[in-house]
């Protein structure tokens, strides 16, 4: 079952990014606005899991650093990224599985 929040440590190990980053592209990204309890901690939902993916792939994948083409790549909605993103982490979950049953062997 997934849970409907993540904390930033939870987030930080599912993309392998800095906790630095997230808060980064938190400002960065208005679109990325995990809630925040009183204390100030952060708590991610799917949504803005999918949107760090995204701008991640974008990042890597596509090899577009400048925060401001970041921004435009993701408001035109590219189709392209998306798909590849999908891709990416289908493939992700096929090679963890596939560690597994390679450790059970």
């Amino acid at each position: 079952m997934e849970k409907i929040y993540y904390s930033i440590q939870e987030v930080k190990e599912m993309t392998n990014l800095p906790t630095s980053t997230l808060r980064y592209w938190e400002a960065q990204f208005k679109q990325l606005s995990p809630r925040k309890d009183k204390h100030g901690n952060r708590y991610y939902n799917q949504q803005d899991i999918e949107l760090i993916k995204q701008i991640k792939y974008i990042r890597d994948e596509l090899k577009i650093t400048r925060i401001e083409a970041i921004q435009a790549e993701l408001k035109s909605g590219s189709k392209k990224a998306d798909i590849r993103q999908r891709a990416t982490d289908i493939l992700e979950r096929v090679k963890e599985e596939l560690i597994e049953i390679k450790n059970l062997i």
